[in-house]
């Protein structure tokens, strides 16, 4: 059984690892790899309209952020980020993050939710936001060094809500 729900202050130093381990990887998340867990919690918890955590009996196995894509005459559309915990990973936990923060957009006001960043490169991921009604609406050629692979691509991805 899984629940998700709104993350409070408390639940940083469990959504921490997961992004400090995301982050030092330096090949899905355009962060730096040395980010600071301070600047990490501004970047997913301060910034963002709302933080979400997906918990299990085994603890906090994902979280997800939601905030406005831009503002102004673009304030109606959301940009979101999701992380699973290595440990829960292939167990469909993304995608219920992601239904759950579709759901959590309209609530909130929102009509469409576009991904900025999505690396080529991220084959599930990008399976799954397709899979999930999003479209690949434009390609950032090169956009990204990834530590692996060199240059790879970015697309930015939309969904209507």
């Amino acid at each position: 059984m899984m629940e998700i729900r709104a993350a409070g202050p408390d639940d940083f130093d469990l959504i921490w690892p997961m992004l400090r381990d995301v982050f030092r990887a330096g090949d899905t998340y355009a962060v730096d790899p040395r980010i600071s867990k301070a600047k990490a919690h501004a970047y997913w918890m301060t910034q963002a309209r709302a933080t979400y955590v997906a918990e299990t009996d085994a603890g906090v196995v994902g979280t997800y952020y939601i905030k406005t894509n831009q503002p102004g005459g673009g304030a109606h559309i959301c940009n979101c980020g999701y992380i699973v915990s290595p440990v829960a990973r292939g167990q469909g936990i993304a995608a219920m993050l992601c239904a759950h923060s579709q759901d959590e957009a309209r609530r909130l006001g929102y009509q469409a939710m576009q991904f900025n960043f999505v690396l080529a490169s991220n084959d599930g991921a990008v399976r799954l936001w397709h899979r999930l009604g999003f479209e690949t609406v434009g390609t950032i050629p090169d956009a990204f060094a990834h530590p692996q692979q060199g240059l790879v691509d970015a697309y930015v991805m939309y969904r209507r809500l």
